[in-house]
């Protein structure tokens, strides 16, 4: 986990260049200004679990598209489950599949004992200031500005797979029907559990 500016700074202009790169659907360039003027480069990617800490987010969803982008290399996945996905739907939905936490966290204060002496110590607090769940809502912001394919947004709405408060058969059909969106939850779990893990 690095969390020096420099790297900051490198983890944005990372997600800039892939953005710009594969990511040329219209309205694509208004989704760009959105994330840039939005805390989505600062914020992090959970209260207390995985990138919980200043510049958590951007680094999870590169983390994300790199994990997502090896997974479709593999023989196995392309010979044997047959999926392909171009470069822009590969960067769309491991990119953008958790803007939905923009704007939900602040930072707090809090009493924590440390060597036996309490100590004010800072915090992350989820206030989401729209409710309208999770993958879902990433969606719906996104579809704001640029239109998803059904395949990517099945992706993003299922990326919590099992893990999630979803209904399972629905997550299993979504699995089924859209081999995109089992992909995408499973390179959203290594990101999570492998690479970024619980700090």
């Amino acid at each position: 986990m690095r969390k020096t500016e420099d790297w900051e700074m490198d983890a944005k202009e990372r997600f800039v260049s892939l953005y710009k790169q594969y990511i040329k659907r219209e309205g694509s360039e208004r989704l760009l200004d959105y994330l840039l003027k939005s805390d989505f480069f600062t914020a992090p990617a959970s209260t207390r679990f995985h990138g919980a800490y200043a510049g958590g987010l951007v680094e999870h969803s590169l983390n994300v598209f790199d994990c997502l982008s090896d997974y479709l290399q593999r023989e196995r996945v392309k010979e044997v489950y047959q999926l392909s996905c171009d470069m822009e739907t590969v960067a769309i939905v491991a990119l953008l599949h958790d803007v939905c936490k923009i704007d939900c966290y602040k930072e707090s204060m809090r009493n924590q004992k440390i060597n036996g002496t309490w100590q004010q110590v800072p915090y992350y607090e989820f206030d989401d200031k729209m409710p309208y769940g999770h993958g879902e809502k990433s969606v719906y912001i996104i579809n704001g500005f640029l239109r998803l394919t059904r395949e990517e947004a099945f992706a993003i709405r299922y990326h919590m797979g099992f893990s999630g408060s979803e209904e399972t058969r629905n997550v299993g059909a979504a699995f089924e029907m859209y081999p995109l969106a089992f992909a995408l939850s499973t390179a959203d779990m290594e990101a999570t559990y492998f690479l970024e893990g619980k700090k």
